[in-house]
């Protein structure tokens, strides 16, 4: 039977119907808050997944040359643009790469003429190309201090690098030693707890002020660390932060489809080549940017929840950064939809997509430019 698609988004006490009776249904073209697109073929590449989902995309800094200022920002911005394919809407919002040579009169011209969104903060050697990251937070505390001053969100990678504390409890420690103080000395800095994964990471967020927020990874949702290591150790399930017990993957299910408001869709999706990944030294990260909403449908729709699908996909990251939504909405399907195999890089070799050449039970339409008016 074919049902007409119906809006989406906030309205309590439907979820069960809207899994007995609709096939479909429809959100406001939603925002990836973390992406990663790398440069040269790679960025090519990947660059048209992520633009035909959302409508916008934080864009991470930490590139080979990293973006540190705001020049090298306004390039890299129109590299991503001339990848974007034709006909599409999409804003890729730029992040300046913080280390201790960040010139804070730089990127506040860069935010104050739009050119620059936020500021990320890695801990030196952290994650993928975060060896010029920061050491000590006083580094950047004058960048900190300008930063609150005029409103621009930073955004946080938030692990131990403390090579005492061991890899499963670094987001936790980081949290104790490191966010609190952050917060406490920039009570009105707006701060972004990137890919939590972690009952601590939640407990935090929950009972932090409303300039606190997170985003959470389709692979924290779907994932735990026995799925990465038991029968064989799966190689494109390794990112950083690392997949953690079952307990944690269910608290952060439980409180992304709850309807708490500051917390949002952030793939984290992180391209490296097969070759990059299985290797004696595989680079940590998840390429899921190619059916990434329809890995967030799928969670949603088991939780009994996708009547909150479009708060966490859209609503919350428009209200926490006070962006303009989209006036364009995706149609998804419950038809099922084959995920490729592979995806062909030029001179990079394969990607291996998240759920690789699996069913999963979503589709999304991707023809875009298709209108809706907010109410």
């Amino acid at each position: 039977m074919q049902n007409k698609p119906k809006r989406m988004g906030g309205r309590a006490g439907v979820g069960n119907r809207v899994r007995e009776m609709l096939p479909e249904l429809q959100i406001v073209r939603p925002n990836d808050m973390h992406v990663h697109f790398r440069e040269g073929a790679m960025l090519q590449s990947v660059v048209p997944y992520t633009a035909r989902q959302f409508c916008r995309a934080v864009v991470m800094p930490n590139t080979k040359i990293p973006i540190t200022t705001t020049d090298i920002a306004k390039k890299y911005k129109q590299e991503i643009m001339n990848c974007v394919p034709e006909g599409a809407t999409f804003d890729p919002l730029m992040m300046i790469y913080l280390n201790s040579s960040s010139n804070p009169d730089d990127i506040a011209q860069g935010f104050n003429d739009g050119v620059i969104f936020g500021a990320k903060l890695y801990p030196a050697n952290a994650t993928t190309n975060s060896q010029y990251g920061v050491s000590d937070i006083s580094e950047i505390s004058d960048v900190l201090s300008v930063m609150e001053q005029i409103g621009m969100p930073l955004s946080i990678h938030g692990e131990s690098v403390d090579k005492n504390v061991d890899i499963f409890d670094r987001e936790a420690v980081f949290i104790e030693k490191t966010l609190t103080k952050i917060l406490n000395d920039y009570p009105n800095l707006r701060v972004t707890m990137e890919h939590i994964t972690t009952v601590q990471a939640v407990e935090f967020l929950k009972s932090g002020g409303d300039k606190l927020g997170a985003t959470i990874t389709p692979q924290h949702l779907m994932y735990n660390r026995n799925d990465m290591l038991v029968g064989g150790i799966r190689p494109h399930y390794y990112c950083l932060p690392i997949l953690k017990r079952e307990e944690h993957r269910l608290a952060l299910r439980e409180l992304a489809t709850s309807g708490f408001k500051r917390v949002f869709l952030g793939t984290d999706s992180a391209p490296h080549s097969i070759d990059n990944k299985e290797c004696a030294c595989g680079c940590a990260g998840v390429f899921s940017s190619i059916n990434a909403l329809e890995f967030y449908a799928q969670v949603f729709d088991e939780e009994n929840a996708l009547d909150k699908l479009e708060d966490f996909t859209t609503n919350n990251s428009n209200s926490f950064h006070m962006l303009k939504p989209s006036d364009e909405f995706v149609q998804l399907i419950k038809s099922g939809n084959i995920v490729p195999k592979t995806i062909s890089v030029p001179d990079k070799g394969q990607l291996l997509p998240l759920c690789s050449g699996e069913i999963i039970p979503w589709r999304a339409d991707y023809e875009l430019n298709q209108k809706c008016v907010h109410p």
